[in-house]
């Protein structure tokens, strides 16, 4: 009887690790790395309670399935717990997308959980490299 639950949930977490979204945390120095490089770069500002972010993850992991070729870093920062970073990039909340292409700012949003809009904008980027 628990047997069929804890296989399910075992399931659940083996997907989700399988489909993870390719990031790494946000620092400064890697930011800082990346633009010097010229390389496309995506800030997730997000928060682990937040269902907008949960979407732009989802919305994000299925850009990286879908677009192995395109060479897309993304760095994340937990609106909770890296108040420091939340103030130097201007997030004014959690689900804030902000996408660089070098030390350009190519795009920038809120909220926005519209999967085309957020592939057309890393699109748009993409075609600079």
């Amino acid at each position: 009887m628990y047997i069929k639950p804890l296989v399910l949930s075992c399931l659940l977490v083996l997907s989700s690790a399988v489909w993870a979204l390719d990031a790494e945390p946000y620092s400064n120095e890697r930011f800082a790395e990346l633009r010097n490089d010229g390389e496309l770069v995506l800030i997730d500002v997000f928060a682990d309670w937040c269902p907008t972010c949960a979407r732009q993850h989802e919305i994000l992991k299925k850009y990286q399935a879908e677009h192995p070729d395109i060479n897309l870093h993304i760095l994340t920062v937990d609106y909770d717990s890296d108040r420091q970073a939340v103030r130097k990039l201007r997030a004014p909340r959690q689900s804030t997308l902000i996408l660089y292409y070098g030390d350009k700012q190519f795009w920038y949003s809120v909220a926005e959980t519209r999967e085309e809009v957020i592939f057309d904008a890393i699109n748009r980027a993409a075609e600079f490299e």
